[in-house]
């Protein structure tokens, strides 16, 4: 079949029309919600009120932001949340990558999927997994430090001091099978003729792992400790689903997501969430470039 003259593409627009259905969902789905975002922090808005009902209020969201209490704690929490189940990801993913590279050949694949199978399940099923292993009666983490340990049961989902590390356990498990693949990857690139040439001149495995594993995964441990301070301080589905949306006791599980929604759909401050929502970037800016720095490789003069 035969194109009409007329419906056929220039040549120099063919590969811009072609490409225009991911540019038209980038717009409505990616820049556009940016900027209402960036436009909702200078505004007073109740979406119950229409589009109509918005007051402009200049930087008075981000003045209350930053007096608000609530929205300090949040963060304070989500930083406690990011480095304590960040750190562990890695100086765990680390060694066991390096181990299941060096231990397995055949039942590698198998290995390694089943450590980042928790990265692809539902967040929903782990949480509700984790509800049942961490339920103060009939959990089996109680049952398990019982026997061991003895004592009483411990109420993990309902104290304060118990719902974080709880919270930072999950986030752990489900993300270090995600880390573990990223450094498995990066450990096959390594050349063997340094291990080779490092053991003909003496060197243990200590040795080895200090002098040629650590420095060749350097750039992929900042990748992954970038992808760790990025994913913690967006942390959300976890502590909002173990407890309702509503923080948990004192507040402890109300991180600076959660705190965002409760604003936007539980307050109707739309203005004031946005506010937040651009002052959380801002952190996440800070960290990064503070990561940046930390693992930025210093030429020699």
């Amino acid at each position: 079949m035969r194109i009409p003259p007329a419906l056929r593409l220039s040549p120099r627009w063919a590969p811009y029309v072609l490409i225009s259905p991911f540019l038209v969902l980038f717009v409505v789905f990616g820049i556009f919600p940016l900027g209402f975002s960036l436009y909702l922090a200078f505004q007073s808005w109740e979406p119950t009120s229409g589009l109509g009902a918005m007051e402009y209020v200049g930087l008075a969201n981000f003045a209350f932001a930053l007096e608000d209490e609530w929205f300090w704690k949040s963060l304070k929490n989500t930083l406690w949340l990011a480095l304590a189940a960040g750190v562990p990801q890695h100086l765990v993913a680390i060694p066991l990558a390096v181990f299941i590279h060096t231990s397995f050949r055949r039942l590698r694949d198998g290995v390694i999927g089943a450590y980042f199978l928790p990265y692809i399940t539902s967040t929903v099923a782990i949480a509700i997994m984790f509800s049942s292993l961490f339920s103060t009666d009939f959990g089996l983490v109680n049952a398990g430090l019982t026997a061991l340990l003895g004592g009483e049961n411990i109420d993990w989902l309902g104290k304060a001091e118990h719902l974080k590390p709880a919270i930072a356990f999950i986030v752990f498990w489900r993300y270090l099978g995600f880390n573990v693949v990223l450094y498995l990857a990066a450990l096959q690139t390594i050349p063997k003729d340094l291990y080779e040439a490092a053991t003909m001149d003496g060197a243990g495995r200590w040795h080895q792992f200090w002098c040629i594993t650590l420095p060749s995964l350097k750039p992929m441990i900042f990748f992954g400790v970038t992808l760790s301070v990025i994913g913690g301080l967006q942390l959300f589905e976890e502590p909002f689903i173990l407890t309702g949306g509503k923080g948990g006791a004192d507040q402890a599980a109300m991180t600076s997501a959660v705190y965002l929604y409760r604003m936007a759909f539980d307050f109707n401050d739309f203005g004031g969430a946005s506010a937040m929502s651009w002052l959380l970037f801002a952190v996440v800016v800070v960290l990064t470039w503070l990561t940046n720095r930390a693992f930025r490789t210093r030429r020699s003069a």
